[in-house]
């Protein structure tokens, strides 16, 4: 049910003559109660004071500025209900709208993210997609095709459309610019606005995209498989640490700097059979199954035609919190989030069949049913963003090379795709791809995670992913490098700085000069090298 760029500017236009004009003053909040958009309901519009703001069902947002708030539903199709939220600050608008998206199988509004951008003055919006969940689980999907289309990418879109009509009817004109960032489900979201709906956003951030959904769950349950479905291929928790020695062994001062850092897994030959038992197994070394499982999780799944189907997951990272233990291995057999996440797609997406058991797994078979059954609504991955740029609009994707969720090959494989699409040139004046050593799923890991991407726009485009966002679609200054910063407390912004390094507009990446403080990034350069 895709909507191209002339009909959904007709919505839109259907939507703000809905409003009317003379229908309300601006920063009449209860008015918007009021307010006829088509397929919607809207159930609350009420004033929130400035102060501490409770969610429903999470906990209190301190220091928000006043604004209004906007709930409701959409129900484009009988069985869609659509849950919406839309935040208006009262006073101070900064004339912009800021879009939020989900992570997981998403099922809540993101109210966090809501809360960050209210209080940097933009108007924001977010949805549920359809559907009350959380993290890993996709019951709700089974028998409802319907719902499974609002959360492939028709949520997210119609909710930008109200958004912007109720945006209008408050401030009385619509937002000057428009932005959206997410990561992980939000990344795939993100490039689903840009390539479906091009007229929605004028920029996005993308980061840790799960745009190839089809195949990125058929990865984590080919994972599972070879982890689970052989004897004695398991790798317990306990010999992760072990494995990311020994990666960082071979690879790790390859940029010039030991650092516990891959600075370009690409240029990183590990071979896993350096850590093969020559006696009894033990947690001091890897049995032979082990060796082979490993060895399947970096090379990725491959095809009956030999070719790759999804990349593998790059060396480095594999013990750090929030790394393989959680996504990969789980801390026991059958508790890994990519157990979760596989198995659930093909039990309620795929076959609708909750009985689905992954021992009858079949990676050529089970990959063309995904495909044929679920890549019409669930992968972003076209190339083709030649109506976005044709707006000039601008696309930043980041992702972390530790990514033990997302490997972080695929985003390297879809912007390589848009380059192939719109020839070099053309593709680099509204592309930018942005690679974060050492950096775990979205944040984390033993490198500097921290530039911006969970913070809204300060002023600071040489640090924060936003404001070099904000500056490419607002004054033509294209980014090409943009700081990371690592915090003794990853949890807080305001704890003491550890490190600092440049993130370079791939493909090139920080280069120690050779003299001072490998923690600090202006002693770095951007440089192109060679992968394998």
């Amino acid at each position: 049910m895709r909507m191209g760029r002339g009909a959904g500017v007709l919505l839109f236009l259907v939507l703000l003559a809905a409003a009317g004009p003379a229908a309300m003053r601006a920063g009449d909040c209860a008015a918007l109660s009021k307010l006829a958009l088509p397929q919607t309901v809207i159930s609350t519009a009420e004033e929130e004071a400035a102060g501490r703001f409770t969610p429903p069902g999470m906990k209190a947002a301190p220091n928000l500025p006043a604004f209004c708030r906007v709930a409701g539903e959409i129900h484009p199709s009988a069985d869609s209900r659509i849950q919406f939220e839309v935040w208006l600050p009262e006073s101070e608008w900064n004339g912009k709208f800021q879009g939020v998206g989900n992570g997981g199988y998403a099922g809540s509004i993101s109210y966090p993210q809501m809360a960050a951008a209210v209080t940097h003055h933009y108007a924001t919006a977010s949805t549920d997609t359809g559907h009350a969940d959380q993290g890993a689980d996709a019951q709700w999907a089974l028998g409802h095709p319907e719902k499974i289309i609002d959360f492939g990418y028709r949520a997210i879109h119609e909710t930008a459309v109200r958004a912007r009509a109720i945006v209008t009817a408050y401030y009385g004109s619509g937002p000057r610019r428009s932005y959206f960032s997410a990561c992980s489900n939000g990344g795939r979201q993100a490039l689903m606005e840009a390539q479906r709906f091009p007229e929605d956003y004028d920029g996005i951030v993308a980061g840790a995209p799960a745009n190839y959904w089809t195949h990125l769950l058929t990865k984590a349950t080919f994972d599972t498989w070879e982890l689970l479905g052989k004897p004695g291929s398991y790798i317990p928790a306990t010999k992760l640490r072990l494995i990311e020695n020994a990666a960082l062994e071979a690879c790790d001062a390859l940029d010039g700097v030991k650092d516990g850092v891959i600075e370009d897994p690409t240029r990183c030959h590990f071979d896993p059979a350096r850590l093969e038992c020559k006696g009894p197994e033990s947690d001091t070394c890897l049995g032979s199954a082990q060796v082979a499982a490993l060895r399947k999780l970096y090379e990725g799944p491959h095809g009956e035609n030999g070719k790759r189907v999804f990349p593998g997951y790059s060396p480095g990272g594999e013990a750090e919190p929030g790394g393989w233990a959680v996504w990969v291995t789980g801390a026991a057999p059958g508790t890994s989030l990519a157990f979760a996440f596989g198995t659930q797609f093909f039990k309620n997406m795929v076959y609708s069949d909750p009985q689905w058991d992954y021992h009858a797994f079949d990676l050529d078979r089970d990959m063309r049913a995904a495909d044929e059954r679920m890549s019409g609504i669930l992968n972003a991955a076209s190339p083709d963003l030649s109506k976005f740029a044709a707006r000039g609009a601008k696309l930043i994707l980041y992702h972390g090379w530790s990514d033990a969720a997302i490997p972080a090959l695929s985003t390297i494989d879809y912007y390589q795709s848009v380059l192939a699409k719109a020839g070099v040139s053309q593709a680099r004046s509204f592309v930018r791809l942005f690679m974060a050593p050492g950096m775990q799923h979205c944040a984390g890991g033993r490198g500097p995670d921290d530039f911006g991407e969970y913070r809204m726009a300060e002023g600071k485009p040489e640090k924060n992913i936003e404001d070099a966002l904000e500056r490419w679609v607002e004054q033509g200054v294209a980014p090409e490098r943009i700081v990371a910063t690592k915090h003794e407390n990853q949890m807080d912004p305001a704890s003491p700085v550890v490190r600092t390094r440049p993130l370079c507009a791939y493909p090139k990446v920080a280069q120690y000069k050779g003299s001072g403080s490998t923690d600090d990034a202006t002693n770095f350069v951007c440089e192109t090298t060679k992968g394998k």
